[in-house]
């Protein structure tokens, strides 16, 4: 098959960039003609700002060049991972008019959310949904400013009322149920909304959990949990050890447990290999996630080591963990049932080696590449079959 694989590189979207480049490359190595166009919002603050607001909107000359490579390339689908902001909607148009199909993925809320997170003040905030996004306008959700929210919100209203979102796309990927769902009630057609997980690229195999510690891996903001994980340690410190990787706008709150709160260490932004080697030797992994989480590359990790995961009992995670087989569910937000779960799982080692079993048998038979691989084709093949279709329909 041969497939123009297009992204915006965006700040802070570690996840998007990750899935990216591995989609890429198991393409690739499947044999399939994959050529890929990316952009990066770099180049922001090199250019004018009004210039990428516009863009933002309707970038004529991206879906030209998507034209262009789609008759260079005899591309069949065109897949898009992230389009915001210097891509715009256009490019589906772009590649439409090439003559190849479109495919989205869905990573985050961003087409029914100005800040893709579904969080706003600290708690989940669902105002916009599947209404005109005034008060993503009046809370400056998109950065904390008025003049850029307005512009996301410009977005969104545009294309929904344009019917871009209907018209444009042949297929989209949410990566659970939840957001299906989420993404039906936001305005998105059903029937073309698949389900896809992400998966792990290459799992260095289980680890025997045997390091005597508990992990986070993530971005060090709110919505991550983060201030509920150091209020529960500030208990737990002197009986569980906690390892924090990542970095983020509470790296200096996080800073400050480390040196205060015994028990607490925070190692920063790890390579991925190193990452990985953590997990292996950790007892469970936190996913104190105070937001909708999509599909978390953290999630794959540790479940390609056979890592159980203790996480909140919010959106997606609350379906993904099964408690007693892949994990515990705790309160999001409550650091006394954050507390209370950590320590059933710390003074239960044999339940926990239970946990790792069943944990790595359903990531060998879910998340691997070849069953990815299986799944992607599925949504391409549908995908083209929908718009030669739409095609036939509009000459007849």
């Amino acid at each position: 098959m041969r497939v123009l694989v297009v992204h915006n590189f965006y700040q802070q979207a570690g996840g998007e960039d990750t899935v990216f480049r591995a989609e890429t490359s198991l393409l690739r190595r499947h044999g399939h003609d994959v050529r890929t166009f990316t952009v990066s919002n770099d180049v922001i603050g090199q250019t004018l700002r009004l210039k990428a607001a516009a863009h933002t909107l309707w970038n004529a000359q991206v879906a030209r060049k998507i034209k262009a490579m789609v008759h260079e390339y005899g591309s069949e689908i065109v897949h898009f991972h992230n389009t915001f902001p210097l891509l715009s909607p256009a490019v589906y148009s772009g590649a439409h008019a090439g003559g190849a199909a479109v495919v989205q993925t869905l990573h985050n809320f961003r087409l029914l959310c100005a800040n893709g997170l579904f969080f706003r003040d600290g708690h989940v905030c669902e105002d916009c949904l599947g209404k005109l996004p005034l008060s993503a306008v009046r809370h400056s959700c998109y950065r904390d400013s008025l003049s850029a929210s307005a512009v996301v919100a410009a977005m969104q209203t545009v294309h929904r009322a344009a019917g871009t979102y209907h018209t444009g796309v042949d297929r989209y990927i949410a990566l659970t149920e939840f957001a299906r769902e989420k993404f039906i009630a936001g305005g998105l057609p059903a029937e073309r909304i698949a389900i896809k997980p992400n998966f792990l690229e290459d799992s260095p195999g289980a680890g025997a959990g045997d390091g005597g510690y508990v992990l986070f891996v993530g971005r060090l903001s709110a919505e991550k949990g983060i201030e509920t994980l150091l209020r529960a340690w500030t208990e737990l410190g002197t009986t569980i050890p906690l390892c924090i990787l990542g970095d983020g706008p509470l790296a200096p709150q996080v800073a400050e447990a480390a040196h205060s709160l015994p028990g607490v260490s925070w190692l920063g932004q790890l390579d991925r290999a190193d990452v990985l080697k953590l997990m292996q030797g950790a007892a469970f992994l936190i996913l104190p996630s105070e937001w909708y989480e999509g599909f978390p590359m953290t999630l794959i990790e540790a479940w390609g080591v056979g890592l159980p995961v203790l996480g909140s009992r919010l959106g997606a995670l609350g379906a993904l963990i099964e408690p007693g087989h892949t994990g515990l569910l705790f309160q999001p937000g409550d650091a006394n049932s954050l507390v209370d779960r950590a320590r059933w799982l710390w003074d239960h080692p044999h339940e926990r080696q239970k946990m790792r079993n069943q944990v790595y048998q359903a990531f060998q038979a879910s998340y691997t590449p070849e069953q990815n691989h299986e799944q992607l084709i599925a949504v391409y093949t549908a995908a083209l079959e929908y718009f030669n279709s739409s095609q036939s329909r509009r000459r007849v």
